[in-house]
């Protein structure tokens, strides 16, 4: 696990390592363990390591016997030793115990198509001195993140975005083809990024350079084929069977290994695969609440962990926070890179920086929701099928009734109101439409109030392209395709691994091990959510393994209340930065539209936490990226908004 990075002039020109050290100096946090680069003529590949395997001679870049090919490597591959020994037999001589040196070899073995060989995360750089090319390629569900620059002169690539902004001649600029798709969606899917001139490589993606040509090609795809012949029992003893193989390959590590443990079901069912395969010593397991009011306790999810961790006698810890947000929001928008609206990066980071203390690997949890069936949205035909059984008159009723409810997502009741409203206002739509409507942050006729320039690109046809791609019957699946094309790598593994390496930790995502995702999207979906239950199939499958109490429990996001900080302790923060003189200067949006929106949200009228999250976090990172401020500076400037008066704001920002 590290980050990557490097360039290739396409002119000839020699690369100078000072922009290699520079580019590594602002990722050390990927890698504080090692460094190294690799230079020849135009080309320039180099990493920062954290050691996880081989942790002696595991130095990168990696050279073959006669130096012609040269590797640096970010993320695992799990399969290394059966790889390792094929190559072996097929005469190919290793210097490491490395898994990146299986690619290596494995591309002089079997050229591009070495990444159909790979089970792992990964991103990579390989250069081939013979041929003068630079390959460079993301793993398959896009776990980790790769970005490119390109322009006349030359190409560039990082691990993360803030590397490139080192180069010589590249300006930080927004890119203003990217705000409508951000505030629909709550993150910038790919190609693009929040940067100008910055973009993401997609999930299962080569690139190639070769004589000056650049070349950029999809590598693998999701099948859309549906199996209808195997069993309700076939596919129970599927899943059991992939957990568990997947969760036994990815425990391979060299230093001391974890678990996020939320006491969901996803969670439940990595530590339980772990314990089988540990080698006697409890398995470490790590949970996090929130201390404060009734919104922080929707959040708390200690009792179901500890349940989980004593059911299997795990060596559990529990930290209880009432983090120091204002403090903590610009550090944690500088290594997103880009804003986002999803509060889970908050919670993330900081049960990552618990963990650490501890361990340098972590398993986690995420994936399960989207393999399985384990969104609410992914109700929406069956509710709406109930709704549009009712009388014209009923359904009018019932629309009317449920446009006047208040909503907040972290009130119980006012929760219930939301949701309903929802699916209700949802029930008649198309079934592409009514997943966009469960998914947006901001509606897209809301976008266009609220940006004071239409936007010359729409999350429309970011979603319009991943439904015609995903070319299936079935509803469910169809979603769970769209997922896995854009929220899964853009939102969900971006924040995961951003927030995990922040601390120097390596947060490994079983569920979403390859084959097991092609075994999931082959499960007719009503067999995933049945008869109105989520995760149907998987429930079933880890039933006896889990007890009812954790299968059956109220689904509840590993996010935060932020909805009730932004109505207390973010309110005179979101209130100052939202503010109409702020809102018109930044030149973006219209401020009376902001205002009103933030008006609703403390209210109640509506519940706009994602959205005022959005256009916060936004105008965060604009402070930290676009006027070149610090984010000790920033974070410093938001916590003398939010100080009671005469108060003086402390740089820390660590959990209470």
């Amino acid at each position: 696990m590290c980050g990557i990075h490097g360039l290739i002039h396409l002119d000839g020109k020699p690369v100078e390592p000072r922009w290699l050290t520079a580019m590594g100096d602002v990722t050390a946090h990927r890698g504080p363990d090692d460094e190294g680069q690799h230079i020849d003529g135009a080309c320039g590949i180099a990493m920062r390591r954290l050691s996880i395997i081989d942790l002696a001679g595991g130095h990168q870049p990696i050279s073959n016997a006669d130096g012609s090919l040269t590797i640096v490597c970010n993320g695992e591959i799990y399969n290394y030793r059966e790889l390792r020994a094929e190559l072996q037999a097929k005469g190919y001589h290793f210097k490491t115990g490395s898994d990146s040196e299986t690619l290596l070899h494995g591309y002089a073995a079997w050229g591009d198509e070495v990444v159909q060989h790979l089970n792992g995360m990964f991103d990579f750089a390989l250069w081939d001195a013979r041929r003068r090319r630079l390959l460079i390629g993301r793993d398959r569900l896009g776990v980790k993140p790769l970005y490119v620059l390109q322009d006349g002169q030359r190409l560039a690539f990082a691990t993360e975005a803030k590397a490139l902004l080192q180069l010589p001649g590249v300006r930080t600029e927004l890119n203003r083809d990217a705000l409508g798709d951000y505030l629909h969606l709550g993150y910038v899917p790919a190609p693009l990024s929040i940067f100008r001139g910055i973009r993401k490589l997609p999930p299962a993606t080569l690139l190639a350079v070769e004589n000056g040509h650049v070349r950029e090609w999809r590598w693998w795809r999701l099948s859309a084929a549906v199996d209808r012949k195997a069993t309700e029992a076939d596919w129970v003893q599927r899943i059991r069977e992939g957990i568990d193989r997947s969760v036994h390959m990815q425990m391979v590590s060299d230093v001391p290994i974890g678990a996020f443990l939320s006491g969901g079901v996803d969670s439940s069912a990595v530590v339980a695969a772990m314990a089988r395969h540990g080698d006697g010593q409890p398995i470490r397991t790590y949970a996090i609440g929130f201390e404060g009011g009734s919104a922080e306790q929707l959040y708390n999810e200690l009792p179901y962990a500890r349940r989980v961790a004593e059911l299997f006698k795990t060596e559990h810890h529990e930290i209880v926070v009432k983090p120091d947000v204002v403090g903590l929001l610009p550090k944690l928008v500088w290594h997103m890179d880009e804003p986002i609206a999803d509060s889970a990066f908050i919670t993330t980071y900081l049960v990552s920086e618990f963990a650490r203390h501890d361990v340098k690997v972590i398993l986690s949890g995420v994936g399960g929701d989207e393999l399985f069936g384990g969104y609410r949205r992914y109700l929406g035909a069956h509710y709406a099928q109930r709704f549009n059984s009712l009388p014209g008159w009923a359904r009018r009723v019932a629309s009317a009734t449920a446009a006047r409810l208040p909503a907040d997502r972290h009130n119980k009741w006012l929760n219930m109101a939301r949701l309903a409203k929802g699916f209700i206002a949802s029930a008649e739509m198309g079934a592409d439409e009514r997943y966009r409507s469960y998914l947006q942050v901001v509606s897209r006729e809301s976008v266009a109030q609220l940006m004071l320039a239409a936007p010359t690109a729409g999350a429309d046809d970011r979603l319009h392209a991943a439904f015609a791609s995903a070319g299936r019957d079935d509803e469910l699946n169809r979603m769970f395709a769209v997922d896995a094309e854009t929220q899964l790598p853009d939102d969900l593994l971006l924040l995961t691994d951003k927030m995990s390496m922040a601390v120097s930790l390596e947060c490994r995502v079983p569920l979403l091990d390859h084959e097991l995702v092609e075994m999931a999207a082959a499960i007719p979906g009503e067999l995933k959510v049945k008869g109105g239950t989520l995760k149907h199939l998987m429930k079933q499958a880890l039933s006896p393994q889990l007890p009812d109490d954790i299968l059956h429990r109220a689904k509840r996001g590993f996010g935060t209340p932020m909805g009730a900080w932004l109505k207390k302790e973010l309110l005179a923060v979101v209130r100052e930065l939202l503010s109409p003189a702020v809102v018109r200067q930044r030149g973006l949006f219209r401020p009376e539209a902001v205002s009103a929106l933030l008006a609703d949200h403390e209210s109640n009228r509506s519940d706009g936490t994602d959205a005022l999250l959005a256009l916060l976090n936004l105008e965060v990172w604009s402070r930290v990226y676009l006027d070149r401020r610090t984010s000790a500076d920033v974070a410093d400037e938001l916590k003398s908004l939010a100080a009671p008066r005469g108060a003086k704001p402390s740089r820390a920002a660590v959990p209470a």
